[in-house]
């Protein structure tokens, strides 16, 4: 089963300048256009802290962290204190405070959040970064920082936090909301998107996986759901254009102890905002 579950690209409209540089070393060469493609594909885009979010931003305790394994430094973020600690992880080309909302009604029943800035976003150092680096950063703050209670993960985010589950992240629940599912396939929706020939995202598939000695695909969201034991939470808007619904439906196919909540016009972002999806989000981690 293969279905669409673009993560990276959806919701940015890529620049002319971009597409006309994509075509031209495409027919240069397939190498060249292979490694300008991975560079694309690496490279986040850092936003301006919206001013929603600055009052946990002003309100976190802040410090920086090395991640040893990746050699890589992340800003963490302390907001609220209790010893019933959740963890919180932002998506492609976003912030610690982007949960804002769900950490500010956490703190109001009794628990406190961390949350980072994944390599390459927000204040941490780094141009570019991919999903390995995020699974390292989560392993490693649950090493410093926990045991969490919960972890919640958006988008990118999500995918992230069912493979450190996989890899022995110390959580009673999880919570992936708008995750994407199919590495293969969000490959193959970055290509499509730089106007580029199909060739392309398999000849990319094959540079990060000579880059990282595994295959890229074993990091999809429903292999890493089949060893789950734990009870998760997948929620999903209908509506969502950046990650397909088809892609939280087929991860809650695979997971032993899953809970599925579709939501209707709440796309991609808003629903981290909606007032419904925070109280069963808090009602599942509160849930023995």
């Amino acid at each position: 089963m293969t279905k669409k579950t673009s993560i990276h690209t959806q919701s940015l409209k890529i620049p002319k300048v971009i597409l006309l540089t994509s075509k031209l070393i495409s027919f240069i060469s397939p190498k060249l256009i292979t490694l300008f493609a991975a560079k694309l594909f690496t490279t986040p885009i850092k936003h301006k802290i919206p001013k929603r979010e600055l009052e946990m931003e002003r309100n976190s305790l802040q410090q920086l962290v090395r991640i040893p394994t990746i050699d890589k430094e992340v800003v963490l973020y302390q907001y609220g204190k209790s010893e019933k600690k959740i963890l919180l992880v932002h998506g492609w080309s976003g912030r610690g405070t982007q949960l804002f909302k769900i950490a500010d009604e956490l703190l109001k029943v009794g628990y406190s959040t961390i949350s980072f800035d994944a390599p390459a976003h927000g204040k941490s150092p780094g141009k570019t970064t991919i999903m390995v680096d995020f699974i390292a950063t989560i392993l490693e703050i649950d090493k410093q920082f926990g045991p969490f209670e919960a972890a919640i993960g958006h988008s990118l985010g999500g995918m992230s936090v069912l493979n450190a589950v996989k890899k022995g992240l110390r959580v009673k629940h999880a919570v992936v909301i708008g995750s994407g599912d199919i590495v293969e396939d969000i490959m193959d929706d970055f290509v499509a998107k730089l106007e580029l020939k199909p060739n392309i995202s398999t000849l990319l598939r094959l540079h990060f996986e000579k880059k990282y000695e595994e295959k890229m695909d074993s990091y999809s969201a429903y292999l890493a759901a089949k060893e789950i034991t734990i009870p998760v939470l997948v929620i999903h808007d209908n509506d969502d254009t950046e990650v397909p619904v088809q892609a939280g439906i087929h991860i809650h196919k695979h997971l032993k102890n899953g809970t599925l909540i579709l939501t209707n016009g709440l796309g991609h972002r808003k629903i981290l905002g909606n007032a419904k999806i925070i109280e069963k989000t808090i009602q599942f981690i509160q849930n023995k």
